[in-house]
């Protein structure tokens, strides 16, 4: 698994600005966190959905060409970095 914390750069009220996200070697999601401009955060997994957030459809995309991007800010976490963001996940924080 890899762990990515990714701040997304925009002007869109309904989309998250802070994305954690858990990845397999294939790209695929299985658990996020997003935290939205207003304070609200989402998260979902397998097995619920909160906030408007769900795992993606398809695999993430390359990890290098989206470090490209301008538009995102891509940084490899711990696995414990991001177990202390899912553990918080429910809180108001």
């Amino acid at each position: 698994m890899k762990y990515m914390k990714v701040k997304w750069i925009h002007d869109f009220p309904d989309d998250p600005v802070l994305i954690y996200t858990e990845i397999d070697d294939d790209l695929w999601e299985h658990r996020k966190v997003e935290l939205f401009r207003d304070g609200r955060k989402g998260f979902a997994d397998k097995d619920e959905e909160v906030g408007g957030s769900r795992l993606g459809l398809e695999p993430w995309p390359d990890l290098e060409q989206l470090r490209l991007d301008p538009e995102f800010e891509v940084e490899e976490i711990t696995k414990e970095q991001f177990q202390a963001v899912w553990e918080r996940r429910k809180c108001d924080d």
